[in-house]
């Protein structure tokens, strides 16, 4: 579907997220990170027709930043996408003093209560920075541990779903990763994943094409 929307847009420079599969890095230009997604769309001209997939919300958080108009494709993270503007400011009520550090592929109704937006990297490396705050944390679940760890006197609040009797702050997709099951591959080497030569080959490009712009913009 990805592919067929860029067929039907020809004259795009196409821009994708970094976690995609390996066949939408073959109709891919540049990938990008939620770290350096800012500078690598402010490289290209202010002019440039530019396609953003697969998530809407970060794409529409570099347009709001950047001043751009791209184009964006209609794709979430469920995990992002599931965060509960209401629940959010029911626990702001609850802790007045809290700041709200929040992913930029969050909902831009969520981003404008958030007084800090980043990376992953970005979150955990404000926190450390700033261990006196108390945060409520809008993103994956998985970065709590990490910040606890790192910060163990900070008070850590992880945003609430809309859903609250299921963990829909937490990557379903991630989860299926276990330790037995790194055990079996670091072990047997297997289970073994193949990509189709020709798709692999197109894929590889457009992470080369991030890895050669970083390196002009000293990222």
């Amino acid at each position: 579907q990805f592919a067929q929307f860029v067929k039907e847009h020809p004259g795009y420079t196409v821009i994708s997220y970094v976690n995609t599969t390996a066949a939408v890095k073959a109709v891919t230009d540049v990938v990008v990170t939620s770290t350096n997604a800012k500078q690598i769309v402010e490289s290209f001209p202010k002019d440039e027709k530019i396609i953003f997939g697969p998530d809407r919300n970060l794409g529409n958080y570099i347009n709001s930043v950047t001043n751009r108009n791209m184009l964006l494709w209609d794709g979430a993270c469920h995990v992002h996408e599931q965060f509960s503007v209401e629940k959010i400011v029911e626990l702001k009520a609850q802790h007045p003093e809290a700041l709200v550090l929040a992913h930029p592929e969050c909902k831009s109704t969520v981003l404008k209560l958030a007084d800090v937006v980043g990376s992953t990297a970005a979150l955990l490396k404000y926190a450390v920075n700033h261990p006196e705050n108390t945060y409520i944390v809008a993103t994956e679940s998985g970065i709590l541990h990490e910040m606890q760890k790192k910060c163990p006197q900070t008070t850590v609040i992880p945003a609430p779903p809309n859903d609250s009797t299921c963990g829909c702050n937490e990557c379903s997709f991630m989860r299926l990763n276990t330790l037995e099951k790194l055990y079996e591959c670091l072990k047997n080497e297997s289970p073994e994943i193949t990509v189709d030569p020709e798709v692999a080959k197109k894929a590889v490009k457009p992470i080369q094409r991030m890895l050669e712009i970083s390196a002009k913009l000293g990222l």
